[in-house]
């Protein structure tokens, strides 16, 4: 992000260059978003303390986007003539700004979403997933952020933030008609599958066969290992399976399956062993026999070819590298807030920073190079 997103002058910067790049990142704002400030609550008249919404926001993205303490954050600001509040000031104002953090987050997810190039699949092509943030001290999940991309330009065009108990599911996920989901064995399950399947969409899914029972033209059990056994290395598989919904509803698809060279299966059994090993459960034989093989299950028709739709699966990929992103150099993965409102006025001030961050690379490459 830009340093003048955060209002403080680094060495080698003038005055005036900070003003004017905080005057180009205003342009990235949504329309309202001062109004908004004050509709929320999160702006309230303060004297000469601070001019506006304008200056509070610069001062909670020094704190948010820089990642430094309250009291760094209330050092800089002052030294920057934002402000001169305390420590203790600018937590209450990150408190009464979770709304509009929020607001402003959803506004520019929103503001991202663009015709884009079509893919091979000639579909919007989205990845759904959700990673988890931790307080400290924490010994399991606090927070939940759901997510999804639209993989023509790694774009987030959906996010949801929940406690402990939100679960993973795609019935979170708004679906418009053409959208083709992919997602990991979690999202393997009738009602999601039948979420997307009604509203027009397609879906790709990493088989979990006991969450996700598929069944023959025959109407009876499929027994996937019996399936996949014969498949030899490199080879794929590409058969006719339906998943049942709770209401009888049958959606017809096909398991596609691939088995897996002998090193990438001594990887995903490491793996499985491992995570197994971390939540103090045991792993069957027969979860260790199926890592063997990439099995997926798609509603696609056959005109996509199997060797497509393990291809069209390998992208989903591109949320993980994006939830590294987010970890890494936002420092989305600890949380270090210990309330719940400031907790969640503090993730929704990282989503906002991410999503600024896409659209000014987003203007960024139609730009010209010479200045702003």
């Amino acid at each position: 992000l830009p340093i003048c997103i955060l209002g403080v002058m680094p060495t080698g910067f003038s005055e005036d260059l900070v003003a004017d790049d905080w005057e180009i990142v205003r342009e990235f704002l949504p329309p309202g978003w001062e109004e908004q400030a004050r509709k929320t609550g999160a702006w309230r008249r303060s004297g000469r303390k601070l001019a506006g919404p304008d200056a509070l926001l610069r001062i909670l993205m020094i704190h948010l986007a820089a990642g430094y303490s309250l009291k760094e954050t209330a050092t800089r600001a002052r030294q920057a003539g934002l402000g001169e509040l305390s420590s203790v000031a600018i937590h209450k104002r990150l408190l009464a700004s979770e709304e509009w953090l929020r607001w402003l987050a959803a506004k520019e997810r929103a503001l991202l979403v663009r015709k884009t190039p079509k893919l091979k699949l000639q579909r919007r092509l989205r990845a759904v997933d959700a990673t988890t943030v931790s307080e400290p001290g924490s010994t399991g999940t606090d927070w939940r952020l759901h997510y999804a991309i639209d993989l023509a330009n790694l774009q987030c065009d959906f996010f949801e933030l929940t406690d402990v108990h939100g679960g993973e599911t795609w019935r979170r996920v708004p679906v418009e008609n053409g959208d083709v989901l992919l997602g990991d064995r979690v999202y393997a399950n009738p009602p999601g599958v039948a979420h997307v399947l009604r509203a027009g969409g397609d879906v790709l899914v990493r088989l979990n066969p006991h969450t996700l029972p598929l069944y023959t033209s025959e109407d009876k059990r499929l027994k996937v290992l019996s399936a996949v056994r014969r498949l030899k290395v490199g080879q794929h598989l590409d058969l006719p399976a339906a998943v049942k919904s709770a209401p009888g509803e049958t959606f017809a698809g096909r398991l596609v399956a691939l088995r897996r060279s002998a090193a990438a299966t001594r990887r995903e059994q490491r793996r499985i062993q491992q995570k197994a090993s971390k939540d103090q459960k045991s792993v069957s034989s027969q979860r260790l026999r199926m890592a063997r093989y990439l099995l997926i299950w798609t509603s696609l028709p056959a005109a996509h070819a199997a060797s497509d739709i393990t291809e069209y699966y390998r992208w989903r990929w591109q949320i993980e590298l994006g939830f590294k992103r987010m970890k890494s150099i936002l420092g989305l993965g600890h949380l270090p807030k210990k309330d719940p409102v400031t907790a969640r006025a503090w993730l929704h001030g990282k989503l906002l920073t991410s999503l600024l961050v896409e659209r000014m690379i987003q203007a960024a490459n139609t730009f010209s190079p010479w200045g702003y």
